[in-house]
């Protein structure tokens, strides 16, 4: 075999391709591809939009959030579903500034009411979408809202059980690194009811999970209509999955940014272990595997800035319409207070980095800072181990590696940041909430960021 030379290279010789079908935004502009280290599935498909491998302008995030959200609203309210703004989406991924800001003012401009609903995120990579799929429904109007959205009851699910707190229902991602998922609402009852349950996830790839946390769901609180969303559908047997809610008495709408196929070789296994270990091969430092000394870093809490009373961070407890409201009213506070202590300068060059399922608030921190003029992009750790290649065309040019640093109830094990690398930052935030804010944090994460940051700081949630 001939050592690889581009990214083009990699991704010809692994012979996974995407092929966009229907109408709607470009499969092969929102998707990249890069090769897992994970035995029940060779490819990644690295979204554009979604801010978890590749640092993001977070306005074009929340903006794709938010579209997927009008579509599911469309989808409630047995509408035909909306046309999307095909090419400013494309321009917004290729980088044109003004593209990204237009979409994301049209994105929350466009949003209407929807019959009640509960939006259900799957962990780790939905958590924001999912937040912000829950933020576009709802009647603005009855929440004063200043930029129009109201916001649905919205629960992701978390692969960290709570002490004293019942769990009210999991289930099984069968392809994932990590594959439990647990739903642990503060309010049980939150998952009772007859009202229609949204399911939001990055990618539906079988509809398998989606498929098994439905038939889960309904055997303890049975419904009439579910929604599937996600932002690229490339299912091969589109009927399958409504076929499968049908039998259970139920009718399934699935709603997507992008629809495709991803077609695969018969020795797809095969060509992945070669390009793994001759990749391997060729790296000196796998992965970005070196670790720094233990760096110092400011910090600062978000309670001290005035995060407002009895408002959770974010939906792996249950977050409702009055907490999106709050969090709203909140945000320019929040910003503003972040960026004066971590001192941030006018033409600062910042990374908001989130810890892997805690992406809805730093998304959302990322684009105020955005909207008040920071240059800013948006991304999160993760538990998904991939390679890494410096080529051009290949999704994920760098990676650091470091230990995980909350405790996991699966026990220790490592953790990952793509693409972080691809640029100098003059400053990250790092956002964390209480049991991740520990001596590991500090001897992992933060020690392997200082090579790509001047300055770091730690953004403590309540």
């Amino acid at each position: 075999m001939t050592s690889a030379s581009t990214g083009a290279d990699i991704v010809d010789r692994l012979g996974v391709r995407l092929r966009p079908t229907g109408p709607g935004p470009d499969l092969t502009v929102l998707l990249g591809l890069a090769l897992r280290r994970n035995p029940r599935r060779a490819q990644l498909l690295v979204s554009q939009v979604l801010g978890k491998h590749v640092p993001t302008d977070p306005r074009l995030v929340r903006a794709a959030g938010l579209l997927l959200g009008g579509l599911v609203a469309d989808a409630l309210a047995g509408r035909a579903p909306r046309a999307l703004p095909v090419d400013l989406l494309h321009a917004a991924v290729r980088g044109h500034r003004d593209a990204v800001v237009t979409l994301h003012e049209a994105a929350a401009g466009a949003v209407g009411a929807a019959p009640d609903a509960l939006v259900l995120g799957f962990a780790e990579t939905a958590t924001a979408l999912g937040h912000c799929v829950a933020e576009a429904l709802g009647v603005a109007e009855a929440l004063g809202v200043a930029d129009g959205l109201g916001g649905a009851d919205y629960l992701h699910s978390t692969r960290r059980p709570v002490p004293g707190l019942a769990t009210a229902g999991g289930f099984t991602e069968e392809h994932s690194h990590a594959t439990d998922h647990l739903l642990l609402p503060a309010d049980p009852a939150l998952l009772q009811g007859g009202r229609p349950l949204v399911l939001v996830d990055d990618e539906l790839s079988t509809g398998r999970t989606a498929l098994n946390t439905i038939a889960a769901l309904h055997r303890t609180a049975p419904r009439e209509h579910y929604v599937l969303a996600a932002l690229v559908d490339v299912r091969p047997d589109p009927a399958a999955l409504v076929d499968g809610v049908r039998a259970l008495g139920a009718r399934l709408d699935v709603v997507a940014l992008a629809r495709g196929t991803v077609e695969l070789p018969v020795d797809l296994a095969e060509r992945a272990a070669a390009l793994r270990a001759e990749l391997d091969g060729r790296l000196a430092c796998p992965e970005g595997a070196t670790h720094a000394a233990e760096t110092g870093d400011s910090r600062v809490e978000l309670r001290a800035l005035g995060w407002p009373d009895g408002l959770l961070v974010g939906g792996r407890h249950g977050f409702g319409p009055a907490d999106h409201a709050a969090l709203a009213a909140a945000l320019p506070g929040l910003a503003d207070g972040v960026a004066r202590h971590a001192g941030i300068a006018a033409g600062d060059r910042v990374l908001v980095l989130g810890t892997e399922e805690l992406m809805a608030l730093p998304l959302r921190l990322a684009q105020t800072l955005a909207d008040a003029g920071h240059d800013v992009r948006f991304s999160t750790t993760t538990r998904s181990p991939a390679v890494v290649a410096d080529e051009d065309g290949y999704a994920l040019r760098t990676g650091i590696t470091f230990p995980a640093h909350d405790d996991p109830a699966d026990g220790p094990g490592p953790r990952f940041a793509y693409n972080i690398g691809a640029a100098h930052w003059d400053h990250v935030l790092v956002v964390v909430d209480p049991p991740a804010n520990t001596a590991a944090l500090r001897t992992g994460l933060l020690a392997a960021l200082a090579p790509h940051t001047d300055r770091t700081t730690l953004v403590v949630t309540p």
